[in-house]
């Protein structure tokens, strides 16, 4: 190879190197940003069941209500939580 060859590949490899750090920061920041996603999804999730309990609790001693409708406030309370931490993920 003559010097012609190799001058021509050098800006090819810095770009190169230039558009890999970058998609290498645009990784990091996407994964960084999932993360979070998914740390306020759980907070989000562990809150709705303990409401869930909350709830199921009063109903139980209230005694107003069926067991069996006490069981499904306690669905329907953490099926609202699961619908929230599926509104953060998009």
């Amino acid at each position: 190879m003559n010097t012609l060859e190799i001058g021509h590949w050098l800006p090819t490899a810095s770009s190169l190197a230039a558009v890999a750090s970058f998609l290498f920061a645009a990784g990091a920041a996407f994964a960084t940003e999932q993360a979070q996603q998914r740390q306020q999804g759980r907070a989000v999730n562990q809150a709705a069941k303990h409401e869930a309990r909350s709830t199921r609790q009063d109903c139980r001693a209230e005694n107003q209500n069926s067991n069996a409708q006490c069981r499904q406030d306690n669905r329907n309370t953490k099926q609202e939580g699961r619908q929230d931490k599926r509104d953060i993920k998009d």
